[in-house]
C-alpha cells in the first residue's frame, strides 16, 4: 500500500497500521518479555524505525510451524507443544524486520535482521497485550494474517516506547 507504514507500541502493547494519516487497524501484540533493546542475546524488543525486509508464509494454513523461515510441514497443535515445550513457536506468518538506523538497530551487535527480529504468529494460548516474547513482536494467527495481507516490503514499522 502506497505512504503505509506500521507503528508499534511497547508500552501500550499494540501495532498499528497507518495509510498516511489514517489508522487502518490496531491490534493487540506481544512484545519482550525483557524490555527494549537492541543488543544481540538480549532477548529484547529493538527500538527505532524498521522496515520489512521479507514477507514469508504466503498461503500456509494457520497454524503452519516455521524454523529458519521455513515451514516445517507441521501444524501445531497441543501434542507438538508437549513434545516441545521449550520452542519458541513462530507459526503462519512471518514479517521479517531490517533496522533502519546504525548503531541503533542497524549494523554491529544491535542489527535487528541479523538477530531475526519479526513480526510473526504465535500459539492462540498466548496472551496478547501482555510482554512475553523473546525479542519478536508477536500477534495472533489470525491477526498476523490480516495484517499480512496488507503490507510488502519496504513497508517502514516504528517501534517506539
Amino acid at each position: 500500500m502506497v505512504d503505509s507504514f506500521i507503528q508499534i507500541s511497547i508500552q501500550r502493547q499494540t501495532l498499528e497500521l497507518w495509510q498516511r494519516d489514517t489508522l487502518l487497524q490496531r491490534w493487540p501484540v506481544s512484545t519482550a518479555l525483557k524490555g527494549v533493546g537492541s543488543q544481540s542475546g538480549s532477548y529484547q524488543t529493538p527500538l527505532g524505525l524498521h522496515r520489512i525486509r521479507a514477507c514469508i508464509g504466503a498461503g500456509a494454513p494457520l497454524n503452519s510451524v516455521f524454523r529458519g523461515r521455513r515451514a516445517t510441514g507441521e501444524i501445531y497443535n497441543e501434542d507438538l507443544a508437549r513434545a516441545h515445550p521449550d520452542r519458541d513457536w513462530i507459526l503462519t506468518r512471518i514479517l521479517w524486520l531490517c533496522g533502519e538506523e546504525k548503531g541503533l538497530n542497524r549494523g554491529g551487535n544491535v542489527d535487528s535482521q541479523r538477530r531475526y527480529i519479526y513480526i510473526h504468529g504465535t500459539p492462540d494460548t498466548e496472551p496478547m497485550g501482555v510482554p512475553r516474547s523473546h525479542g519478536c513482536i508477536r500477534m495472533t494467527n489470525q491477526d498476523v494474517v490480516a495484517l499480512f495481507s496488507q503490507v510488502q516490503p519496504g513497508i517502514p514499522v516504528r517501534i517506539k516506547y
